[in-house]
């Protein structure tokens, strides 16, 4: 059985796939999550991005100082919770009484 150590398990990202991708030559945390998809869960990168920089810093890739986080992008616009009780109902939500 193959041993696969995950640094991202949100989506199923192994430290075999980090390593593979600086042998790609991609050098920076943006560029690792842009190929990998780290950081791209559920989590947007609470849970792995402290992750991927050990491994980067134990690899004598980066100092930890010099590390720079990826770039958040949300999936959406941001939208009130006023805004979503504004919006009208649809023949979805309606009830047969």
């Amino acid at each position: 059985m193959t041993q696969r150590v995950f640094i991202c398990r949100c989506e199923d990202v192994t430290v075999a796939e980090i390593d593979h991708a600086i042998a790609l030559g991609l050098d920076s945390v943006e560029e690792i999550k842009r190929y990998t998809g780290l950081g791209t869960g559920p989590c947007q990168g609470k849970e792995c991005t402290v992750a991927l920089v050990r491994l980067l810093v134990q690899q004598q890739r980066f100092t930890a100082a010099s590390v720079q986080p990826f770039t958040a992008r949300p999936p959406a616009e941001p939208i009130t919770l006023g805004d979503l009780a504004a919006m009208a109902r649809g023949p979805a939500d309606e009830v047969d009484r």
